[in-house]
């Protein structure tokens, strides 16, 4: 069966259902449209997230597998628990969503051309206004050492990125955001793509008829109003 690449509307928030979603590249469901808070909404609500770069038109995907992190089963490995229990870093909650995003678009370990444009950084900044996009910040002495940041429909949160400054900075972030999200019975981190580093902290794959009814759940999951509250949080 031959398979049409969808080109959005300007006027039309909608996406096409994910069974629609190319097979090669995998996951390229849409072209187009823009980056406004409502699209973004609409997108992040569908399992769908935008990801290109420079020079390219804006493109939407959904893979036919997801990855995510099952926050009881996030790895904790020795050397990392005993970071932990130094209790030398200092951990917030969207106290420096502009810094952590300008950071995670600038990571020393990218080496290729980042795909958090600042049209991209724009578009995240309006939806953290709203109350859509969050970040993780990890302090040290005073200093910003690490966090990530991404978005939350409900109970269903979406990282988008993360950046170090310092050794096991970027990890601290991720599991202080999943004992966060515990405390809501949140039961996983969605990761989009999985990568060495997620995988050492224990991400999983799951094919899409899988993971949809998770993200139903979770999206189902109403978290109280000032959750988000910019506020310094526990560890675990």
């Amino acid at each position: 069966m031959n398979q049409v690449l969808h080109q959005l509307s300007m006027r039309d928030l909608t996406f096409p259902p994910l069974e629609q979603a190319l097979t090669e590249p995998n996951g390229l469901i849409a072209i187009g449209g823009d980056l406004s808070s409502e699209r973004l909404i609409s997108a992040y609500s569908s399992s769908i997230f935008p990801w290109y770069c420079d020079g390219e038109p804006i493109m939407w995907w959904s893979q036919n597998t997801r990855a995510i992190i099952p926050i009881n089963g996030i790895r904790i490995n020795k050397t990392l628990k005993k970071v932990i229990n130094k209790n030398k870093f200092t951990v917030s909650i969207n106290k420096a969503f502009k810094q952590v995003l300008a950071l995670c678009a600038d990571a020393p370990f990218r080496h290729d051309d980042t795909w958090i444009t600042n049209e991209m950084q724009s578009a995240y900044q309006e939806l953290h206004y709203k109350g859509y996009a969050h970040s993780i910040e990890v302090w040290l002495e005073g200093q910003l050492v690490g966090g990530l940041y991404g978005v939350a429909i409900n109970g269903c949160f979406s990282g988008e990125s993360m950046f170090y400054r310092s050794s096991n900075a970027s990890k601290i972030a991720l599991v202080s955001l999943a004992s966060l999200l515990k405390t809501q019975n949140v039961t996983f981190i969605d990761c989009q793509l999985i990568n060495p580093f997620l995988e050492d902290m224990g991400c999983i794959e799951l094919n899409r008829e899988q993971y949809m009814p998770l993200q139903k759940q979770a999206k189902a999951t109403l978290l109280p109003n000032n959750f988000w509250q910019a506020r310094v949080i526990s560890i675990l």
